[in-house]
């Protein structure tokens, strides 16, 4: 459902304090920015347990070199409901307010560290790791992979030709700019050995 009450949009600035602000400086939403986002082709979107609020995603309508994308900036799921299948009824709802402003593409980032998200993105919703932008928030430690989700016809991955492993404190940077600058595409992400996780990257099929 669309975040367009001031209840909800309120509870959604909690919900994000409570699961991802973890009280830094910097890390606030604003109510009125989700309210900005309903009425002006971006996205503000939850799900509800009776009243309460559970899980929220909201994004931005982009244009860029590429052509035109819904950046998806953040999502939430609060901490006792995590593990329940919200995380993809979320991005599925988001995606079909997308889809209703006549956008096609959705893209957001993560840290490439954390394989269950990378599972989560490539394996589960089908999205592919197309680029690898280092600092993303103009700040040091803060590299993301970026991915690209197809909501109209998504194609079937290619088979995998080259694997990544990705451990803990090992650097990443050169090894997925080289395979993304290759003219391939993350397309799954395994559960390695001792916290590590395993890219398998593709030919990517289309530009």
């Amino acid at each position: 459902m669309l975040l367009d009450t001031a209840d909800l949009q309120d509870q959604a600035c909690s919900l994000y304090r409570e699961v991802l602000g973890r009280g830094e400086p910097g890390l606030e939403l604003n109510p009125r920015l989700l309210s900005a986002l309903v009425r002006n082709g971006g996205s503000a979107v939850g799900l509800l347990e009776g009243p309460r609020l559970v899980a929220f995603a909201y994004g931005v309508h982009a244009r860029d070199a590429h052509g035109e994308y819904h950046y998806s900036q953040s999502a939430a799921v609060a901490p006792d409901q995590q593990g329940q299948g919200l995380g993809r009824r979320l991005k599925q709802a988001q995606a079909d307010v997308v889809r209703g402003l006549g956008v096609r593409t959705m893209r957001w980032a993560y840290d490439p560290l954390l394989g269950r998200n990378a599972h989560f993105n490539l394996d589960v919703l089908g999205a592919r790791a197309r680029w690898y932008v280092e600092d993303f928030y103009h700040r040091p430690g803060t590299d993301r992979v970026v991915v690209e989700w197809d909501l109209l016809s998504p194609a079937e991955p290619g088979p995998v030709v080259e694997e990544l492993l990705v451990a803990p404190g090992t650097p990443v940077r050169a090894e997925f700019g080289r395979l993304l600058g290759a003219g391939l595409v993350g397309v799954t992400c395994r559960r390695g050995e001792q916290g590590s996780s395993v890219y398998g990257f593709a030919v990517r099929s289309q530009p």
